[in-house]
């Protein structure tokens, strides 16, 4: 087992090709170990090179809204009236930490993403 920092682009396409060899390698022997740990290593890399942002907040609810087949009449029970909902949807109001309680409960979207900036 020669396993080396995935540091380079080359580096990479290496780790990834000796991963796939090696997918099927069974829990506590030696190659599964090195499939652990070039796992880690291709993980840690892919987190540097191709960081994921998080979604903007009021996108986020309008997917998660798609998702569950949702109009805008129905967030007004969550955050309030027709106006309120319509004046997030279109970014003219800020959420609230209440409406960012409520929207977590009731649509099941991270805290962490509705308190983003947008």
């Amino acid at each position: 087992m020669k396993i080396k920092p995935v540091k380079t682009a080359k580096d990479y396409k290496a780790a990834l090709n000796r991963l796939n060899q090696i997918f099927d390698a069974k829990p506590g022997t030696a190659v599964g170990d090195e499939l652990d740990i070039l796992a880690l290593l291709i993980e840690k890399y892919e987190e540097e090179k191709y960081p994921i942002e998080a979604p903007d907040p009021i996108e986020a609810i309008k997917f998660r809204m798609e998702q569950l087949g949702y109009k805008q009449k129905d967030l007004e029970d969550i955050i309030g009236y027709k106006g309120r909902v319509s004046e997030i949807l279109n970014k003219k109001r800020k959420l609230s930490l209440e409406m960012i309680r409520k929207l977590h409960f009731a649509l099941h979207i991270p805290t962490d993403v509705l308190v983003q900036e947008y």
